[in-house]
């Protein structure tokens, strides 16, 4: 072993003390014949966060490093994923938000014996649980692939930001070493972050399920950001621009893949505001008749009965909390 970590395990904390030290320990149980560091961003949370990470950073001083912050950044507009990133030491990063875990203890040791055999990849991911707040219900699970493959930029583009779940990823500190100005202004993290490794190398897929992916957190990202109509439109706005500048970067390169990108954004804006009937005609009947049969009804039901549909979503996030 060398004193330099292979990788730098990144995870950020926003009011996670309910779920950190899962998060935390599930680092730990991994079993690697290289060595790690775990650090932790805390961005001034205002629960028990501080102190739960305190507790592990006394018991292992030289493998958790934590930042600290008295003021929340996040709310200031900085880029706060960047904190991490840039003082990772690691060949590799692996990303894990303070609310989700790791399931697979040799999972660290697959992807990197993974990477090390294929240097032309940039990143791996892996399947993953989507679970209920802190029953850990399965609601579904992130598995876009039921065999290895690899993922072409388009694919990853069109895919979304609900194609690979976040805690899975690793990648190539020195392949994605200079984060583009699509990721630095874009208003999510994981989606830009996985085009730009995308776009450095191969984004690979392991067909195994090592993660689980907490949703239903209260006060999370989709709670703060996307719990109003105008929160919601606001958001699909700014993906819009997001798209704009990585086909500026690309230099037009992915211009097909990107442009059906932000129709599928511009048909959640039309849903959003009640346009249903040109959301079922032109350019858009494809994605609505992709949707299913179950998920036409609930929009047919939200069109016609929108009181009641709301109701059930209020309700919906009662029952998750």
């Amino acid at each position: 072993m060398t004193n330099k970590p292979m990788v730098s395990i990144v995870c950020t904390s926003y009011n996670h003390g309910d779920y950190i030290a899962e998060a935390i320990d599930s680092f730990l149980m991994q079993k690697t014949n290289f060595e790690f560091e775990i650090l932790i961003y805390d961005d001034a949370s205002t629960d028990q966060s501080p102190r739960v990470i305190k507790q592990y950073e006394n018991n292992y001083p030289s493998l958790i490093k934590p930042i600290y912050q008295t003021q929340n950044q996040y709310s200031k507009g900085v880029r706060v994923e960047m904190f991490n990133h840039n003082r990772a030491s690691g060949k590799y990063i692996a990303v894990c938000e303070g609310d989700d875990y790791w399931t697979d203890p040799y999972k660290l040791q697959k992807q990197v014996d993974y990477m090390e055999r294929h240097p032309a990849c940039s990143m791996t991911v892996h399947a993953a649980d989507r679970v209920l707040s802190d029953k850990k219900k399965v609601l579904s699970r992130v598995r876009p692939e039921e065999r290895n493959a690899i993922f072409s930029v388009e694919r990853v583009i069109e895919g979304g930001g609900d194609l690979i779940a976040t805690n899975s990823m690793v990648y190539s500190k020195e392949k994605v070493k200079v984060l583009a100005p699509f990721y630095l202004n874009a208003v999510v993290g994981d989606y830009p972050l996985v085009i730009l490794a995308a776009l450095h190398g191969t984004v690979d897929y392991l067909d195994e399920n090592m993660s689980a992916y907490r949703v239903g957190v209260k006060g999370s990202w989709t709670e703060r950001e996307l719990a109003t109509s105008l929160k919601r439109i606001n958001h699909y706005h700014d993906m819009e621009k997001m798209f704009d500048e990585i086909n500026e970067y690309t230099e037009y390169r992915y211009n097909s893949a990107l442009e059906k990108a932000k129709l599928g954004y511009r048909f959640s804006l039309l849903l959003e505001q009640g346009r249903f009937r040109e959301a079922k005609h032109g350019e858009y009947r494809k994605i609505y008749l992709e949707l299913g049969a179950k998920k036409r009804v609930l929009l047919e039901m939200k069109r016609y009965f929108p009181n009641v549909t709301e109701s059930i979503r209020k309700a919906r996030w009662k029952l998750i909390h």
